[in-house]
């Protein structure tokens, strides 16, 4: 068959199609490649999703933590700089940058996270919270080839843009060993004792009142308030993960192996995606439980939310907070909502959705707009640095990589990254993951603490499946 049009064909194979690619990427694993990646539509467990997209072996890790970013390249070369985290990943890119457009989303670029706590590089927020994770404020590599899985033709790429000569080196070693993926390994993991929680009703109460005061007192508008679970646990969370991906499909889900941790995430919200200067965001403000069991009050609690005049007007105070970050590196009118407000259903809930689109003015790029976008506005609330001071106040722990970021930026200028919601990180023996919910002036205590519970909901009965 003929390769995507504008890729190398001597750096372009297709490969036979898989409806289900979690069993390609465990050969990746079995052959121990290092910094394995997988962004993840988690077809066929969902109909959002259309692209997976899986890489390993980068040849640039770019590590921040704390105030030091650390440039390391595969001959063990390692440089730090005090930098913007975000000038500093664009000017690595640079170099490799301005490839040509191909009808694939991503032949090679970087891939990983930004967590929520590297937007301390960007304002002056104070340090209040313990820092529990330990881990480094961003993890990105840079990668020259993927495998790209397009679930909506039903085709499958091994694609390179070959700017590295490793990459010639092994292509036919990754051919024959994708060609025909045949898993060895079997996985296993299991978390052992009880599930903790860094506050209980009656601290969730407190926090609560605290925010409605600050909003009687004209401080905010909205602030999302989240609760971190952890547990002890032991094994290789592959295992964990290919259960989320069932349990929970979500069309912005990745499975993300570093030195440091290992991040599962089954998120349904994009943070932000760039094709040829055009750019969407699509928020989510609004939950309301699925009921699977009774048909007739699945669809009354969607349409319940479909006409909540409150969770519409907390939507709106998103979209507003999104069109004006769009707005710093946007072309001045070209900020649209075309579909606001929108039902999306997944396993365990539904959420009202707005896309937001723009356009990419002339000298800015997929980064800038990254980082006048971080974080995401849905998981800080209005106006966004008040609200993340009083986050910062009020939230016992660092979020970490939790309400950060995954995704990719392509050497073609291209990105896609969602916000790690529904996100589980691994590390030193501990499983741990969040939930939280926008509170607004007309926001119910009881009705809050129960959507935590709700958006947790896919992660309990993981854990119960782990025991």
């Amino acid at each position: 068959m003929t390769p995507p049009p504008n890729i190398k064909p001597s750096l372009c194979i297709e490969l036979p199609y898989q409806s289900d690619t979690s069993q390609r990427f465990e050969v990746l694993l079995d052959n121990a490649e290092p910094w394995p990646v997988f962004l993840d539509s988690a077809h066929p467990h969902t109909k959002y999703g259309r692209y997976d997209i899986q890489a390993a072996d980068p040849f640039l890790w770019i590590v921040t933590k704390s105030d030091l970013t650390t440039v390391t390249d595969r001959q063990g070369n390692t440089a730090s700089s005090s930098e913007d985290p975000f000038v500093l990943l664009q000017t690595k890119l640079e170099p490799y940058q301005h490839q040509t457009h191909t009808s694939l989303p991503f032949c090679g670029g970087a891939i990983g996270y930004f967590s929520y706590d590297l937007a301390r590089r960007l304002e002056n927020i104070p340090n209040l919270t313990e820092d529990a994770e330990n881990m480094p404020e961003m993890a990105v590599a840079l990668y020259d080839w993927a495998i790209i899985t397009d679930h909506h033709e039903q085709r499958c790429w091994l694609a390179s843009y070959g700017l590295e000569q490793h990459t010639h080196d092994r292509w036919d070693e990754l051919c024959t060993l994708l060609e025909n993926p045949t898993p060895i390994k079997q996985w296993h993991f299991q978390v052992t004792g009880e599930l903790r929680c860094n506050m209980n009703q009656q601290q969730y109460q407190q926090k609560f009142e605290r925010i409605q005061s600050y909003i009687l007192e004209g401080d905010c508008y909205q602030v999302n308030l989240a609760k971190r679970f952890d547990i002890n646990a032991e094994g290789d969370p592959w295992a964990a993960y290919k259960l989320l991906r069932k349990n929970n499909s979500a069309p912005f889900s990745s499975f993300f192996a570093t030195p440091d941790a290992t991040i599962l995430s089954s998120s349904p919200e994009r943070l932000l995606q760039v094709k040829e200067d055009h750019v969407e965001t699509k928020p989510i403000k609004g939950t309301r439980p699925r009921d699977l069991v009774n048909t007739q009050r699945d669809q009354a609690l969607a349409k319940e939310l479909q006409h909540s005049t409150k969770d519409r007007a907390e939507n709106l105070m998103i979209v507003d907070l999104l069109r004006n970050d769009l707005g710093k590196v946007c072309v001045p009118g070209s900020i649209s909502v075309p579909d606001p407000f929108a039902l999306e259903s997944f396993a365990t809930v539904h959420h009202l959705v707005s896309t937001i689109t723009g356009t990419l003015a002339t000298q800015q790029n997929a980064v800038s707009l990254l980082r006048a976008c971080f974080p995401g506005g849905s998981i800080t609330g209005a106006p966004k640095l008040r609200a993340m001071e009083i986050i910062e106040e009020l939230e016992p722990h660092r979020r970490g990589v939790y309400c950060g970021s995954i995704g990719y930026i392509g050497f073609d200028g291209n990105m896609d990254t969602n916000i790690a919601i529904r996100t589980l990180i691994f590390s030193s023996g501990l499983l741990r993951f969040w939930a939280g919910g926008g509170i607004v002036s007309d926001s119910e205590l009881e009705a809050e603490y129960q959507e935590i519970n709700d958006k947790a909901a896919a992660m309990f009965a993981l854990l119960e499946q782990l025991r």
